[in-house]
This record gives C-alpha cells, structure tokens and sequence, in this order.
C-alpha cells in the first residue's frame, strides 16, 4: 500500500517555521546556520518552535561545521543535546557520525539513536560523503536509525536520482530514504516520480539564499512544492 508523501522544510527561525507551516509542510528540521549545512539550534529557539508550532519538529544534532568525526568531547555535547531536545518536546533529532575511515560509525550512531528513543532518528547527509552508499544503507540500518536523508551522493538530490532510486529499492520497509537537497517546486514532480520515496526534504536555499527575509515567498514555495505532493497523493 502506498504511504501518504511528506514534506518536511528545513527552517532556521520562527518566522521561516511559520512561513513553512501556512505554506503546508508536514514536518520541519529545525537547525541553526542553515548555510553551514545545519548545527543544532539554541534551546531559545526550540522552546519558541515547540510553543508556536504543532506540527513535528526535528532537531539538528551537529554541534559544529565540518565533517563528522567527532571527538569525544562533541560526542559528549551531542548526547546532551539529544536529551534536550527530548525534554523540550521535538518530535525527532537528526545526526549522522562517521569514523576517521570513512565508514559509518555504528556503535555511537546507536547509542545515540537509543538515547533519543521513542524519537525517531534521521540520518543526515553525512552519508552522502562515504564512498559505497549501498553498504552504508546497511549499517544506517544496523544503527536503529529510521530515516536516511540523501542526495545519493551527489552535490543535488536532481543529480543523484538514479542513485536515490536505488537506495529506495534496496531499503524497502527496514529505514525511509529521504531524498534532499536542492529540492524546490520546480523539480520535486521528477523526483518524486523517478525515485519513488514518500518523503521529501527542502530547505529552498537553491531558490531563497540564506538569511534573506522573504518569507511570503518561501511559504509561496512550501505551498507550491505541497500542492504538488497532494495532487500525486
């Protein structure tokens, strides 16, 4: 049976989160500096989105830039930061760990997808870095992780299509693939249709550069990009 699609938006404050939510997002990632990729966002902003908003929130755990081995001190900082969030009332945290030879870090990844239970834990674009998706879409797996967003490897989700749709195939019903990146209202009807998954990420920075204020125009895009989920629905 074919599950419902979803859109979930990634927004970096309160007026970008409630463009998201007229616009007909399913589901936010809330982050911090957007244009770095993500970091995880103040304890200010989560209670302000967890106050304002119904809808469910994912939170950024990434206590930095960079790539993603971290030390032991951010390890430390991210599962302080994973129970934050449970007790502020998120939906979801989002984090990706790899180890210094470019392999998924199983062991930490599931510690830390034990420490956010019953919240669900997306895979970030950390995976998009290793060079053999196929076996990292085995050990995301292994962590407990529920989702994977992906680009399938590629510098945009429109670039990595087949790979996606690969993913998605493999995958079947043990984790989601959530195809991401560079996604706006002008491609998602092709993306949706050559990588069959149910669930898109967006955070519009191909269409509304980070830190400018355009909010009626990015509820324009969530809506345009939700009214075309709904008509394939």
């Amino acid at each position: 049976m074919h599950r419902p699609y979803s859109l979930e938006i990634a927004v970096e404050s309160i007026e970008a989160a409630l463009a998201a939510v007229r616009g007909g997002a399913h589901r936010l990632e809330l982050c911090s500096q957007l244009a770095a990729g993500g970091l995880t966002p103040s304890t200010e902003l989560i209670r302000a989105a967890r106050k304002r908003i119904s809808l469910p929130i994912f939170a950024m755990i990434r206590p930095r830039e960079g790539d993603f081995v971290y030390s032991d001190f951010e390890f430390t900082t991210m599962q302080r930061d994973v129970e934050a969030a449970k007790q502020l009332g998120m939906n979801g945290v989002v984090l990706g760990l790899l180890r210094n030879d470019g392999s998924v870090d199983i062991e930490r990844t599931r510690h830390l997808v034990e420490l956010a239970g019953p919240l669900p834990v997306t895979f970030h674009r950390a995976f998009d870095t290793l060079p053999d998706l196929a076996a990292a879409l085995d050990d995301v797996i292994h962590t407990g992780a529920a989702r994977i967003l992906t680009s399938g490897g590629a510098p945009t989700a429109l670039q990595g299509l087949a790979k996606i749709a690969r993913l998605v195939a493999a995958a079947q019903d043990r984790i989601v693939i959530v195809p991401g990146r560079g996604i706006n209202s002008s491609n998602i009807r092709e993306v949706v249709y050559r990588t069959r998954a149910c669930e898109f990420h967006s955070g519009l920075g191909t269409r509304m550069p980070y830190g400018r204020n355009h909010y009626d125009l990015f509820e324009k895009e969530v809506c345009a990009m939700a009214s075309v989920l709904a008509k394939r629905s």
